[in-house]
């Protein structure tokens, strides 16, 4: 700069020739766009300096250096410069209440967080601060798989190498840059600390997209580089600004897209990746609808085969067996007992164990309609029951012999639940709990939000027995010698099955204990005799 230059663009604070200056940044070419200019934010320098010197050489022919001098008011002085070539030299006298900023250590990360990739070098002490080129600036096709991962590397120095990325590279109706990664999450994982970086023109912005990146995409790392980015209003009017959720609605596609390709692509590396990039597109299907239609056909389930399918492949290859009805189970091992009766009959159960699973299997249902989503302990499916076997007899009274079982059972619990007497497949299954798949969706619902007091009203149990169990035959058989063990004993497997299923409450686990050991103990005398 000349000295009338250092007057118009530096002396006046707020010169009247603003429009002349922006003038000069209104096309589309990086290396003129405003972001990242000397002369923005440039009084800033007083926050932390007592005075501030300018030498400065304009590259006109015949100029001579100008020195500038200010402690920040509205006086300056403005000299001839020490400048021998061109160019323009900054120098902070740092105040004594800031000298952390003469500390070199601070300074280096200060630059390396700000300054990492802006397009012209950077020095500190003889050492280039900005060595590492953003790697979004160039095509995809220029990007092997290394150059991604050495970038994020750099990113992320401590972190474990990334599953896959996306590469955005837009031009039209929008400037938007970046690579996004999908990170293996760890226990320490940290979203908001670990989070996408937003860049303008190369230039740090943020370390937090939250505003441009939606709520379930929050997981992924990388940098997005955009200067159509609104920077200079608020955080609310961002939200609503137009670009902004375009941009948005951009990113999600082409993750949901590179989602899709790798999928048809790469099934084993997808299933692979799953655990990882599952609460991504479970939360994305709940979140937005868009996104549902673009990844529900990579929404994959595993079954208790250890095998994965979708629940559209499930309805294909189990219309014979299950019709219209896709079971599953949220823990293999606590309903093991129930499961082994499905496995017999060849019937495919799903595994839905995840936190988000009970909110995306409510919303897919009313997606697959007039398919159902059922629990295996929801009712006694049709595969459960031998119809051969069944005690269909009426008796004098008018009763079968499953229904005064039932009642014998329902007797001996003394308590208010329902008892049904059925004739399972499976002979060495006592007995287990159902209850409807609605009512347990609604007290799940009730006891996440309003406590266990609310859930209680849709707390409706029923004890389903097996007629062809040799226990409960025995309990039958007992009632008549010794109707105190059998009572112990009717009370013992319905609260197994409480136990067994997770619906036992904590405080009758004590009542359980005693009870067990009181019939372990009358058991060990009964086979001493």
């Amino acid at each position: 700069m000349d000295a009338d230059e250092i007057k118009k663009y530096i002396a006046q604070i707020a010169f009247s020739g603003a429009e002349e200056f922006l003038s000069k940044y209104k096309s589309n070419d990086e290396k003129d766009q405003i972001i990242g200019h000397f002369g923005l934010g440039f009084y800033s320098a007083y926050m932390v300096a007592d005075n501030v010197e300018i030498d400065s050489l304009t590259y006109k022919s015949g100029s001579e250096a100008s020195l500038w001098r200010c402690d920040g008011s509205s006086d300056y002085e403005l000299d001839k410069g020490r400048r021998q070539s061109r160019g323009t030299e900054i120098t902070l006298f740092i105040g004594k209440d800031h000298d952390e900023y003469l500390d070199p250590g601070h300074v280096r990360k200060i630059l390396t967080h700000y300054c990492s990739f802006l397009p012209f070098p950077i020095y500190l002490n003889g050492d280039r601060i900005n060595k590492h080129p953003p790697l979004w600036m160039k095509a995809p096709s220029e990007c092997k798989n290394q150059d991604y991962i050495d970038f994020y590397r750099y990113l992320y120095p401590s972190s474990p190498e990334p599953l896959f990325w996306v590469h955005l590279n837009v031009d039209y109706p929008f400037h938007l840059k970046g690579i996004l990664y999908f990170p293996k999450i760890q226990r320490d994982f940290d979203s908001e600390k670990d989070s996408v970086k937003l860049y303008c023109n190369r230039v740090f912005v943020s370390d937090n997209c939250k505003d441009l990146i939606p709520n379930y995409l929050m997981v992924l790392r990388g940098a997005i580089d955009s200067p159509d980015i609104p920077l200079n209003v608020s955080r609310s009017y961002l939200q609503m600004d137009k670009t902004v959720r375009q941009l948005s609605s951009h990113i999600s596609k082409k993750v949901s897209d590179s989602l899709s390709t790798l999928y048809k692509t790469d099934r084993e590396k997808f299933i692979q990746s799953w655990t990882d990039i599952s609460p991504i597109i479970k939360l994305g299907i709940l979140e937005d609808e868009k996104f549902y239609d673009r990844v529900k056909d990579v929404l994959i389930w595993r079954n208790t085969s250890q095998e994965w399918t979708t629940i559209p492949e499930y309805l294909e290859k189990n219309k014979e067996k299950s019709h219209d009805k896709v079971l599953y189970t949220i823990d293999e091992k606590h309903a093991a007992h129930i499961l082994e009766v499905y496995r017999k009959q060849g019937v495919e159960v799903l595994c839905a164990d995840s936190p988000i699973d009970p909110y995306l299997i409510h919303y897919l249902e009313r997606k697959i309609s007039p398919a159902k989503i059922e629990r295996i302990d929801a009712n006694v499916h049709e595969h459960m029951v031998d119809k051969s076997r069944e005690k269909t007899v009426l008796d004098a009274e008018g009763k079968t012999e499953a229904a005064k079982l039932a009642d014998l059972i329902r007797l001996n619990l003394g308590e208010d639940v329902e008892v049904e007497a059925k004739s399972l497949t499976a002979d060495d299954l006592p007995g287990f709990i159902t209850m409807e798949e609605h009512q347990r969706r609604m007290r799940d619902h009730l006891m996440r939000n309003a406590g266990n007091e609310a859930a209680q009203l849709m707390n409706k149990k029923t004890f389903i027995v097996n007629t062809n169990n040799p226990l409960i035959q025995t309990i039958q058989q007992l009632d008549q010698k010794n109707p105190e063990l059998a009572k112990d004993l009717t009370k013992e497997i319905f609260e197994l099955s409480l136990l067994s299923q997770r619906e036992m409450a904590p405080e009758a686990l004590h009542q359980f204990i005693t009870r067990t050991n009181r019939l372990l103990e009358a058991l060990t005398k009964e086979a001493l005799k």
